[in-house]
């Protein structure tokens, strides 16, 4: 929205600003030209380029001799082949993590998180609902089973400062040895869409995670929902030739994109 009084270059900038934020414009797509924009404007070539300029000392965009100007991809990797937290993730991607706790209690144990955590359904477990933010907005929530034992092992611990695999390794010697991760696209329910503030029936990115410690012991069983503009996998994989599986996993990461 352009603000009476407002110089023109800025008036641009903040408008190019916004289409970006709101993913008019993906990441390396190419805005609008300067003849484009000096059109829509009504301003001169130079104004337009204040306001290109200002973007790019802001990182927002990057320019192409001959070609134009194009959307920077801000988004920020971080690598998944080393299991890892979501203290970690965040931190690795330059956003400061946070949680809130929206429900840690009992119930009894579906058939499918039963599975997932080798005991009989209808086991009691404690489910614990948070909600993940980074630098303040909300980029993912979660659905995390446990047993009894483990989920008394987190009583009086501050559980929206600290993660669950920092309290069993630093107060209880209990290290996370590995972890199970199935992907999927999903819809977003009622709830879920209310705690990340998208719409109902967004498109969302699952991740199923069955975390494991020695003596193949299972910790518990999470359900990340994240928001799909806030976070996408890339995989890298190297070519082997002569070996019978000629491809190998170099990398795997989500690659994080700050909120407007």
């Amino acid at each position: 929205m352009l603000k009476p009084g407002q110089p023109r270059h800025e008036q641009i900038s903040d408008w190019l600003r916004v289409q970006i934020q709101e993913g008019v414009y993906a990441a390396d797509a190419q805005i609008p030209s300067e003849s484009q924009l000096t059109e829509r404007f009504d301003v001169s070539r130079i104004t337009v380029r204040r306001a290109l300029q200002t973007l790019e000392n802001e990182g927002l965009i990057y320019r192409r001799q001959g070609l134009g100007s194009f959307v920077k991809d801000t988004r920020v990797r971080q690598g998944l082949v080393r299991l890892t937290d979501f203290v970690e993730d965040m931190t690795q991607a330059g956003l400061e993590a946070s949680s809130r706790v929206l429900h840690f209690g009992q119930e009894k144990a579906a058939p499918d998180i039963a599975k997932a955590l080798g005991i009989a359904e209808g086991h009691i477990v404690f489910r614990l609902d948070r909600l993940r933010l980074g630098d303040g907005d909300p980029v993912a929530f979660d659905q995390t089973w446990m047993s009894v034992f483990y989920a008394g092992l987190l009583d009086g611990h501050d559980l929206e400062q600290i993660t669950i695999y920092r309290i069993l390794e630093k107060h209880y010697g209990i290290t996370v040895e590995s972890g199970r991760y199935r992907l999927k696209a999903v819809n977003a329910n009622t709830d879920v869409a209310r705690h990340l503030d998208v719409p109902r029936g967004r498109a969302l990115l699952l991740i199923e995670r069955t975390s494991v410690t020695h003596g193949d012991k299972r910790i518990y069983f999470q359900r990340r929902y994240y928001r799909s503009d806030r976070v996408a996998y890339e995989l890298e994989l190297e070519r082997r030739p002569g070996e019978e599986r000629p491809t190998a996993l170099r990398d795997f990461e989500p690659v994080f994109k700050p909120g407007s």
